[in-house]
């Protein structure tokens, strides 16, 4: 056996010594994540032989043991599940994790208090190495199914781990820890002592499917505390070990009634699915029967996850059949925009050889999915009007993903803008329904208004909102990408449309509307010498100049016509790789501007019309910069600016 050492990548070791350090609240959670690891590895090793995918496994007596040793100071948590190959031993445990390491060290740094360090934990499913809260050293041993050699695997977390080929090495995979001395300052308990292991089994993984079974040796001085005094009929000084208990009660929580089960333990199973530290923010049951019969217990979180927006993220819930576990992120049972609901499905009627190309197929499943996506969207309208501080966590964290359901679950569309929230200048801190905003809405206001826009603060100082601001109408303030795509698609709410406040003609009316029409009138007729030269000039920049019936205190702003693509939206789609026709838009001036009367005056009483043609230039690149573009020549147009500036000192 030739043994190589290795040292943590540097993630890793930042990890270590956060482990070791403590950071999470309570250390008995420890063997939590052990147990979950081994029962992972149980499930894995039950559908490769289902499948005929792991030749040679035992699958006859599939368990898990905790074997403690009072005198070495030992605990070992033993599976005879699907093991690790050898560089499966240093993929992912040298590593820690596949992927996303990166962003954990750069939000570890972030991570001051010791509560934000948990979550992060957490979301990074790296409970293995919580062992390094209670152990000085941990040793790993595995044998992959269906292999004849074994892997080693030890480290003391100093920054350096060993591998080693095994001869002999078991199915399955054995975590052994060196335990350090108990310490009740620092909430560090005796785990030899039988008491504790059997409390902390039952309180973390009673729901586990898989028998845990505690292996106690029995030797004099036994420290098996209160329940050795209790059992009591072992003679004085024996040396064997009694035989092993099985400490869980194996049964299924959503097979149980919900009278039978407490928040707790609910909460447990969350934890174990997800690995997320913190406590779901719902509960969803359901229970179909009839002629497709399944169970379903769904969480909804209390936090977004770090990569819930990335490509490569896993979704799905996991799916069993009859009580057999299939696939642990189920794609086909919830559609992408719930990818973050966590939990399990039990189905009665599948087949147990069921694959991802099947699923995606079969009516069964879709029927599923329809009712599961109506389950989890009712959930979030009940909790609007029952748990409105819940909503709030939810939709801050979830919103986003849950308004891409507006683009592609046309059954649902609905009732997810009915439980959509969304900013608005009628309050700074609180969030709008459209069915408030309707409720809100100005005698004789026709549509529902909103703009787009990277931020708040940069919509609410967008020239576009000057005349709703200044006739107090209301302006839904929409900064989440999936707000560009979504208000197209849906088109209106009520019966009322929703319109874009920087798209098309925008005439809010008012108690003098004939008298307004006539100054427009007057107005249109002043400036169309000007409007009519400077759309010659800025033809390659803009499809109309016109004057604007929105602005009260900027000179000019950039608007889209009704039917166009707004900027952002064109960058969107070219990321994703779509070409798109740039689309000219529409240069709107403030005829009560001064500056925009002073052009007007010049254009008129000038012959040479050089330097006003930079000024038009200069103010079609100030419309621009308010929206928060770019002008096409930024070197040229600051020199303008400064040139101008020269001149008017």
């Amino acid at each position: 056996m030739s043994t190589e050492t290795f040292e943590f990548q540097v993630e890793a070791r930042q990890l270590l010594q956060l482990m070791i350090h403590s950071v999470y609240s309570n250390k008995d959670v420890f063997l939590r994540e052990l147990v979950s690891n081994a029962s992972d590895a149980l499930d894995k090793l039950r559908l490769a032989a289902l499948r005929d995918d792991a030749p040679g496994a035992d699958v006859s007596d599939l368990h898990i043991e905790i074997d403690i040793d009072a005198e070495s100071r030992t605990l070992t948590v033993r599976d005879n599940g699907i093991g690790m190959s050898y560089d499966e031993v240093g993929r992912l445990i040298g590593t820690i994790a596949n992927s996303g390491t990166a962003k954990f060290a750069q939000e570890l740094r972030e991570a001051q208090e010791e509560a934000g360090a948990e979550g992060l934990i957490g979301q990074f499913g790296v409970g293995f190495y919580s062992g390094f809260m209670v152990a000085d050293e941990m040793t790993l041993l595995t044998r992959r199914a269906g292999e004849n050699h074994g892997t080693r695997w030890s480290s003391r977390g100093e920054g350096t781990y060993t591998l080693a080929r095994v001869d002999g090495a078991p199915q399955g995979t054995s975590v052994t820890l060196h335990l350090k001395p108990a310490d009740a300052d620092d909430q560090l308990h005796d785990y030899t002592a039988e008491w504790t292991i059997r409390e902390i089994v039952k309180r973390y993984s009673d729901f586990i499917t898989w028998p845990i079974r505690l292996v106690p040796k029995a030797a004099s001085g036994d420290t098996g505390g209160e329940d050795a005094a209790q059992d009591g009929d072992a003679p004085e000084g024996a040396g064997t070990a009694s035989a092993p208990e099985t400490l869980n009660s194996m049964k299924a929580l959503w097979a149980r009634s919900r009278d039978e089960v407490s928040d707790d333990e609910y909460h447990e199973l969350y934890k174990h699915i997800s690995h997320d530290w913190r406590e779901p923010l719902e509960t969803v049951r359901l229970q179909a029967e009839g002629t497709f019969e399944y169970q379903a217990l769904l969480f909804l979180p209390s936090h977004a996850p770090h990569d819930l927006y990335n490509q490569n993220y896993q979704r799905g819930v996991q799916l069993y059949v009859k009580r057999v576990f299939i696939m642990d992120d189920c794609e086909a049972l919830l559609p992408p925009y719930l990818r973050f609901v966590k939990g399990v499905v039990d189905a009665a009627d599948l087949s147990l050889n069921v694959s991802r190309e099947i699923l995606q197929q079969d009516r069964h499943i879709r029927m599923m999915q329809r009712r599961l996506t109506k389950k989890v969207v009712s959930t979030v309208k009940d909790m609007m009007t029952s748990a409105p501080d819940r909503y709030a966590t939810f939709w801050r964290e979830f919103g986003a993903v849950l308004k891409e359901g507006l683009l592609s679950d046309s059954d649902n569309r609905d009732t997810l803008l009915a439980v959509s929230s969304f900013a608005t200048t009628h309050s700074e801190d609180e969030p709008t329904t459209l069915k408030g905003y309707l409720e809100r809405m100005k005698d004789g206001q026709e549509a529902v208004y909103y703009l787009t826009g990277e931020s708040r603060q940069s919509i609410e100082n967008s020239p576009h909102m000057e005349a709703f601001r200044a006739k107090g109408i209301e302006v839904l303030l929409l900064t989440d990408p999936v707000d560009e795509v979504w208000v197209d698609a849906v088109g209106e709410f009520e019966g009322k449309p929703l319109r874009s406040v920087a798209k098309g003609e925008v005439d809010l009316g008012g108690q003098d509307d004939e008298k307004a029409d006539a100054e427009r009138e007057k107005q249109g007729e002043e400036f169309a010498g000007l409007v009519g030269w400077m759309k010659e000039q800025l033809a390659e920049e803009v499809k109309e100049v016109r004057l604007s019936s929105r602005l009260t205190v900027s000179p000019a702003c950039i608007v889209s016509d009704a039917h166009d693509l707004t900027p952002a939206l064109e960058n969107m789609y070219r990321a994703m790789g779509q070409e798109v026709p740039r689309a000219l838009r529409i240069l709107e001036l403030n005829p009560d501007h001064v500056l925009v009367k002073g052009l007007n005056q010049a254009y008129k009483e000038r012959d040479d019309r050089a330097g006003l043609a930079e000024t038009a230039e200069l103010l079609h690149g100030l419309a621009v910069l308010a929206e928060g573009g770019r002008p096409k020549e930024p070197g040229r147009f600051v020199k303008l600016v400064a040139d101008h500036l020269e001149r008017a000192l």
